[in-house]
């Protein structure tokens, strides 16, 4: 599914918006594709800076640090993933279609883009599932968090809360309920892939056990 879209992404997480240069845009394009490849522990600006045919020094002038660059990518893709939610989500007036199509979009495989989105939406998809906590899990969680970086993300949580509640008005914890959907969306799939002994995968495929996995316990619980 391709759109011709783009976002704005919070500036404080860059030092010079890479949507104002080529050479930004490669190096967010570039960024993601070494990321998804090689895994963000491995991820260097040194070897980026070879993929983009640059020096680490000019991608100090984008980025600060790593950190900085994952969340920039991170705030690309929810952001994208609140449009996804809403597109669909036009005209849908049943709110357990509703709840049914969010949680197709948590589990599924975005797939390869033709080029009308800005970055890989298969290698962003794929980072977000093994690599998005790393954005979180830091000690300096409180500081990032004045700055609103987390914006898209809760912006997300707080659109899946809505539906849950339209669903049943009664339950206590949409936004808990919410967030839980999409992190459990991410750990099942990558430990179904990795460490399927943790899941209870059996024959299925990892994209069909997650979501058949979020609809049991989105359902039961708000049964």
């Amino acid at each position: 599914m391709d759109f011709q879209v783009s976002f704005t992404v919070n500036e404080k997480l860059f030092l010079r918006n890479p949507d104002s240069s080529a050479l930004g845009k490669k190096i967010v394009k570039y960024g993601i594709e070494l990321i998804h490849e090689i895994g963000f522990e491995h991820f260097t600006f040194k070897k980026l800076a070879i993929q983009v045919e640059t020096t680490e020094a000019s991608i100090y002038r984008y980025f600060e640090n790593k950190h900085r660059l994952l969340l920039y990518i991170l705030n690309w893709y929810w952001s994208y993933m609140e449009f996804l939610v809403d597109y669909t989500l036009k005209n849908i007036q049943d709110p357990k279609t509703k709840l049914e199509i969010i949680l197709n979009l948590l589990s599924k495989d975005l797939g390869e883009n033709s080029g009308i989105l800005q970055y890989n939406i298969n290698a962003l998809n794929q980072i977000v599932i093994s690599e998005s906590s790393k954005a979180y899990l830091v000690k300096e969680i409180s500081d990032i968090n004045k700055d609103q970086v987390f914006k898209p993300y809760k912006d997300l949580c707080a659109k899946i809360a809505t539906v849950i509640t339209e669903y049943n008005p009664s339950y206590k914890f949409p936004r808990s309920l919410s967030s839980t959907l999409i992190e459990t969306s991410h750990s099942q799939h990558y430990f179904a892939e990795n460490l399927p002994r943790l899941t209870d995968l059996g024959t299925e495929k990892p994209q069909k056990f997650t979501l058949l996995f979020l609809q049991n316990l989105t359902f039961e619980l708000l049964k």
